[in-house]
């Protein structure tokens, strides 16, 4: 009976109740419900790690160590937040220490998926589009670490105000700032292939 309850939720609702009975069982000790939340949430918190730092192997390590510093920090979460939620809190938060201690110097792979697919296009158009990429990474180079974030979260991950806002730990306003002015910085830099 308590299945069909379960499965009557809509969708979100699921997720989020699955999430935060898996968080109270792995707080408890259960390593396979901590593997569980793992497995669901890695493939995006990664993205976003790899769109932050511009590397796969820096994202992935930047992704192991907030799962470890989660799994250590557990029972301590209070559930003010999902656990999704607060998992991309300790990403963002682990991604922008890494920018912070290094100059920026690879390009954003992520935005190659901007680029037209290779068996459709002509080699000047492949050519063209993989200078626009380079020169997209370097100008996102050229943002602070917070206004790449905030860009990031908003423009790429389709987050909203709010959860940056929450994610990062600052006011909205703040947030909007951020990416009025990277979204400004990122418009000059890119003038040449409007």
């Amino acid at each position: 009976m308590a299945g069909a309850r379960r499965e009557n939720a809509p969708p979100d609702a699921r997720g989020e109740t699955d999430d935060a009975l898996l968080t109270v069982r792995a707080a408890e000790g259960d390593e396979d419900a901590f593997a569980v939340l793992v497995q669901s949430h890695a493939p995006a918190l990664i993205r976003l790690a790899t769109r932050l730092l511009g590397g796969r192997a820096e994202a992935e390590d930047a992704v192991q160590d907030a799962f470890i510093n989660a799994w250590r920090r557990l029972p301590e979460f209070h559930h003010r937040s999902s656990f999704g939620t607060w998992m991309y809190r300790i990403v963002t938060n682990r991604c922008l220490n890494v920018l912070r201690a290094r100059k920026p110097v690879a390009p954003l792979e992520a935005a190659r998926d901007l680029a037209a697919p290779e068996h459709s296009a002509s080699p000047a158009r492949i050519a063209e589009a993989r200078d626009a990429v380079r020169e997209l990474g370097e100008a996102l180079d050229q943002l602070s670490v917070e206004q790449r974030a905030c860009w990031v979260l908003r423009e790429l991950d389709g987050r909203s105000y709010e959860f940056i806002a929450d994610t990062v730990g600052i006011s909205q306003e703040a947030v909007r700032a951020r990416v009025f002015r990277a979204r400004r910085c990122l418009t000059q830099a890119m003038g040449a292939w409007r």
